[in-house]
């Protein structure tokens, strides 16, 4: 959030405080021999500008999006400057309610593009946009595989970022948030202002900021606490200037007046970086962690530690030494009752990978439960939700954690496996493991427990994923952004988002587990893409021959049919039986949809003749019998 109408202040009353700056010159002005200029960017603020893809509804387009990450990283590259990555590791619950107001701010959107699709049969445009699900989780993973170096925050992420920017003499911090003008830090520039062409933005001076103002750099604290920030919310920014108004003369002691003052000093004291709290250490003795020490060893919780501060673990962090889990919004209808949200689908996946955790000695009659902020329609989020651990089902005995991580050889790999199934409750499904592609045998597991889960899916959904997934890779970002839809299904949308979440609880479960399958297959670009499922789906339930599903690959036949053959099999152990109820869209609106040019590129590839005919045939004849 940062500093309440301090950035709108500096752009329209400030304007010597804002300078254009040249990132090519700062580097060189900035280099050190041996060592190349350091930009650090704050990676949550720049998720807006990098997710440039014209299409985000339908579930995220991912290779094209990794396609632009590397773009991005290559003109900086070339420039001679090295980039360090800092993304939101965990919500502080100082600034709960905060993230809590946003996060309902950000349902109201979610309604009205629901509203628009189902009224419009297309992506809305300007600025209701929703970022797609997962997309700071799976960034990270995308940047390290590029080569960048990423950091994921054990506390607030603004304060880690100045205070690595200070420590290593950075060239600036790359961002979106006036705190890193508070920081007495490395420059902060604007990420949103930022141009690739030039490598020129803006440059927010808290010297000439203060000279302004009338201040001194070391009162910009003080100041943004009395603006309102996310300690000093803008609630209590009105009880304290009703008390001041009410209370013109101090009364030393007064109960009320010291409340405000320890408030005060609680926010002025949170932009004080490591270097200047000369008494305070950020140790993992003093996180809230001493409550589950004694669920897991000192060692699981360091190599916890290390894992997600160096963006390489996903959720586990946060189980083992806090127990709280957040998720954040997704694109989920709340007016259709037939699909669970995501937070639902999910849950029992989720009490899996804490039982696997906590529960190692198994002697606890009551297991401690975790806290879960989790956003879908109908959680009022007004408190957690507490969500107790479940022990996996496995045959023999639970195994260590201390073996799942650190353990070597064939039978602790098979052991590691297990657990990973286990948690998906799709043990079933091993002897698909080795026989298959990674990507294509986690789609696999990841469809399977979407359909033990939700009921209302049918055979032409499970067609639906499995295809668009053994079709991916044979077709490059280009061609999956230049698919043309005849229009969108807000059923599809939430499919689609679905399936990227259920992704990063596979991660979750992953890692959980000691790491089974390699972390590059859990990576949605190289199992999903949404436009592509978007066809798929409106193929599948239109009723058209498997073949024409796979783009008339018939060597991919066999393949489908096997997959198909064996969530069917799964499902049936499990007492759900998989049926074909393929459903005819018909759409209220014009099939005229609006095909704008992409932001890349001038090839169109479509989809053959025959599938669009049979599309738009099928819902325009439809149409015009209505």
């Amino acid at each position: 959030m940062g500093v309440k109408g301090l950035q709108n202040f500096m752009d329209s009353c400030c304007p010597e405080a804002c300078v254009t700056v040249n990132l090519r010159e700062m580097a060189k002005q900035h280099a050190v021999p041996q060592r190349a200029p350091t930009l650090v960017v704050d990676g949550m603020a720049c998720l807006r500008q990098w997710y440039s893809c014209k299409d985000w509804v339908s579930g995220g387009q991912w290779k094209e999006y990794m396609d632009i990450l590397k773009s991005w990283v290559e003109v900086f590259n070339l420039a001679g400057i090295r980039l360090v990555f800092f993304f939101d590791g965990v919500v502080e619950e100082l600034k709960r309610q905060s993230w809590l107001k946003r996060r309902r701010r950000v349902n109201g959107d979610v309604c009205k593009i629901f509203s628009y699709i189902k009224s419009c049969g297309e992506q809305p445009t300007g600025e209701m946009c929703v970022l797609p699900s997962g997309l700071a989780t799976f960034t990270r993973f995308a940047l390290k595989s590029l080569g960048q170096e990423v950091f994921c925050s054990v506390r607030e992420a603004d304060f880690e970022i100045s205070s690595y920017a200070r420590e290593h003499n950075c060239m600036g911090i790359l961002g979106q948030d006036t705190d890193f003008i508070i920081y007495d830090s490395a420059p902060y520039l604007s990420s949103s202002k930022l141009r690739m062409d030039t490598l020129t933005t803006v440059l927010y001076d808290r010297q000439r900021l203060c000279q302004a103002l009338g201040l001194a750099v070391y009162q910009l604290p003080l100041l943004a606490c009395v603006l309102g920030n996310d300690v000093v919310s803008e609630e209590r920014i009105f009880f304290l200037s009703s008390y001041r108004q009410s209370n013109s003369t101090p009364h030393p002691g007064a109960q009320r007046g010291q409340m405000i003052f320890a408030l005060l000093e609680r926010g002025i004291q949170s932009y004080f970086l490591s270097d200047q709290r000369k008494h305070q250490s950020t140790e993992i003795i003093d996180h809230p962690a001493a409550v589950y020490q004694k669920y897991v060893s000192s060692t699981i919780l360091q190599a916890c530690r290390e894992k997600h501060a160096a963006a390489e673990g996903f959720m586990v962090y946060s189980v083992v030494s806090e127990g709280v889990v957040e998720c954040s919004n997704s694109l989920e209808d709340e007016e259709d009752t037939e699909l669970l949200p995501q937070a639902l689908v999910f849950k029992p996946c989720r009490q899996r990978i804490y039982g696997l955790l906590l529960l190692q000695n198994g002697t606890d009659i009551n297991p401690p439960a975790i806290k879960e902020w989790f956003v879908y329609p109908g959680n009022p989020l007004k408190e957690p939700e507490m969500v107790p651990p479940v022990p996996l089902n496995l045959h023999g005995n639970h195994p260590a954690l201390d073996l799942l991580w650190f353990g070597k050889g064939p039978e602790v790999s098979s052991m590691q496996l297990s657990c990973f199934l286990a948690i998906l409750d799709c043990q079933d499904l091993s002897d698909l493991y080795g026989t298959i592609e990674e990507p294509i045998f986690i789609t696999v597991c990841l469809v399977t427990h979407i359909v033990i889960q939700v009921q209302t899916l049918s055979q032409e959904d499970v067609d639906a994923y499995l295809s668009q997934a053994l079709c991916l890779a044979q077709k490059s970002s280009l061609e999956l952004q230049e698919i043309k839809l005849p229009f969108l299904c807000s059923r599809v949308v939430q499919l689609g988002c679905l399936y990227v979440r259920g992704l990063s609880y596979l991660l979750g479960a992953n890692c959980a587990s000691g790491c089974p399958l390699t972390t590059d297959a859990l990576m949605p670009w190289n199992s999903f893409d949404g436009r592509l499922f978007h066809s798929k789906y409106l193929l599948a339930h239109s009723g058209v021959e498997d073949v024409m599903l796979l783009d008339n690959d018939v060597s991919s036949l066999t393949v489908l049919h096997h997959l198909r053959a064996k969530v069917k099999e799964v499902c049936l152990k499990k007492g759900r039986i998989l049926q074909s109820r393929p459903r005819h869209h018909t759409p209220q609106f014009s099939l005229k949809t609006r095909e704008e040019p992409r932001h890349r590129g001038d090839t169109q590839v479509r989809l053959s003749s025959l599938e669009k005919s049979r599309l738009t045939g099928r819902y325009a004849s439809k149409q015009e019998a209505e």
